[in-house]
C-alpha cells in the first residue's frame, strides 16, 4: 500500500484559479467593451439631443405661429360694422403720443424690417364690437351723445368713426358716463386727458356728424410680431411689454394677399417692401384678402464636420415663398433648417369692405 502524497494534493489546489496573464487579457478586453460602449453612448445622446432639439423648436415654432394666427384671424374688430369701411385712417394716441396721426389703418401691417418684416395686428377686446350705435349731436371727439344706450364702463375705449370714407376714425378712452334723465334721454360719454387714449394732439382732430357711429372696443389689443437676435418675439406697444415665442428663428417674413382691382378673389402675393403695398392707403387697403407669413428655424445644435473638415447637415440656402434666405455665419451649413408658413384670412376686412 502506499501513503497519499498530500503534498502534491495541497500544491495542486494553490495552483487553481485565473492566472496573471489571464487576468490582463480580461482586463484589458473589459476596457476595449467598456471604451466601445462609451462611444456608442455618447454618439446615442448626442443624436438623441439633436432630434430632442430640433423637435423642441418644431412645437415652439408651431406653437408661436397658431397664436399668431388666431390673433390676426380676429384682427379688425371694432373697426368695421355694419358692411362698412370707413376706418381708412385713424388716430390712435397712447398717453399724449401719437401712434397712428390719420395715417392709413389696416388691422394687420407689414413692416418690412431689413431682411425680415414685422406684423403688427389690431383689434378689439369685445365681441359685440363688430356693432355700433348713433351719435345724437355733432362730436367734437371730446365727448359723445348717443341715441341709444352703450354698455361701456369707465376706462373703456371706443371708436369714434365717421359717416363716409376719407375722415380718420379716432379712438377714445372712456372718463366718465352721463346718465340718461327725463330732461335729456340720452347716454352720454366725456373723453377728458386723463385717459390712455385721449391727451395726445394730433393733426387733425376731426368732427363727427349726427348720424356718426360710436363702437365700444373694450380694451384696445395691439400685438406686434418681429424677429429679434434670433428669437421671434411678440411686443405690446400699448403696455410696453414683450414675450420671446420662439428661439433659433432665422427669418420672417411676410406678405399680403391681395384681389386685383375691382375685384374680390385673391389673385396675388404682394411683399410689403415697397410700391402699392409698401404703405397702404385708400380703396388698395380693401383689396386685401389674406396675410401668409413665413418663418426659417434653425436646430440648436451644431453637427459635426465630415472627414474633409465640411459641414454637411444642409447643402443649401432655406428658401421661403420661393426665395433663398441667407443664414448668419460662415458655418450656416453645419445646422438643418426647417420652414413653416401660415396663411391668414382677415374676415373683418372683407366683411367690412362689402361696400
Amino acid at each position: 500500500m502506499y501513503a497519499l502524497d498530500h503534498t502534491f494534493s495541497t500544491s495542486r489546489r494553490r495552483q487553481q484559479g485565473v492566472s496573471i496573464i489571464e487576468l490582463m487579457v480580461g482586463l484589458v478586453v473589459a476596457m476595449l467593451v467598456g471604451l466601445a460602449a462609451t462611444s456608442s453612448a455618447v454618439v446615442f445622446t448626442a443624436s438623441q439631443r439633436q432630434g430632442i432639439g430640433v423637435g423642441g423648436v418644431a412645437v415652439n415654432i408651431g406653437t408661436a405661429l397658431s397664436a399668431l394666427k388666431n390673433d390676426a384671424a380676429t384682427s379688425g374688430l371694432g373697426f368695421f360694422g355694419d358692411s362698412r369701411y370707413v376706418c381708412t385712417n385713424l388716430n390712435l394716441g397712447i398717453d399724449g403720443v401719437a401712434a397712428w396721426d390719420g395715417e392709413a389703418f389696416v388691422p394687420v401691417r407689414i413692416t418690412s424690417d431689413g431682411d425680415n418684416d414685422s406684423i403688427d395686428v389690431v383689434q378689439a377686446t369685445r365681441v359685440e364690437s363688430g356693432a355700433n350705435v348713433l351719435l345724437q349731436t355733432t362730436s367734437d371727439s371730446y365727448g359723445a351723445v348717443l341715441k341709444s344706450y352703450l354698455p361701456a364702463s369707465v376706462g373703456d375705449a371706443v371708436l369714434l368713426a365717421p359717416t363716409a370714407a376719407g375722415t380718420p376714425c379716432t379712438v377714445r378712452t372712456v372718463t366718465a358716463i352721463g346718465t340718461p334723465t327725463p330732461i335729456a334721454p340720452w347716454h352720454t360719454l366725456s373723453f377728458d386727458n386723463s385717459g390712455t387714449h385721449n391727451s395726445t394732439a394730433f393733426t387733425t382732430t376731426p368732427t363727427y356728424p349726427e348720424m356718426a357711429g360710436v363702437t365700444l372696443l373694450g380694451q384696445l389689443r395691439w400685438n406686434r410680431y418681429r424677429l429679434t437676435d434670433g428669437n421671434l418675439v411678440l411686443e405690446r406697444p400699448l403696455e410696453d411689454a414683450s414675450a420671446i415665442l420662439a428661439r433659433n428663428v432665422v427669418a420672417l417674413r411676410a406678405q399680403y394677399g391681395a384681389a386685383a382691382a375691382g375685384t374680390t378673389s385673391l389673385a396675388s402675393w404682394e411683399d410689403a417692401s415697397g410700391g402699392t403695398f409698401g404703405t397702404l392707403a385708400g380703396a388698395d387697403i380693401a383689396r386685401v384678402r389674406a396675410v401668409r407669413v413665413g418663418v426659417i428655424t434653425r436646430s440648436p445644435q451644431r453637427e459635426k464636420t465630415n472627414a474633409a473638415g465640411q459641414c454637411e447637415a444642409t447643402s443649401a440656402k432655406p428658401q421661403l415663398f420661393g426665395e433663398d434666405v441667407t443664414p448668419a455665419g460662415d458655418d450656416w451649413q453645419c445646422y438643418r433648417y426647417r420652414a413653416a408658413v401660415v396663411v391668414i384670412p382677415l374676415r373683418n376686412i372683407v366683411l367690412g369692405a362689402k361696400s
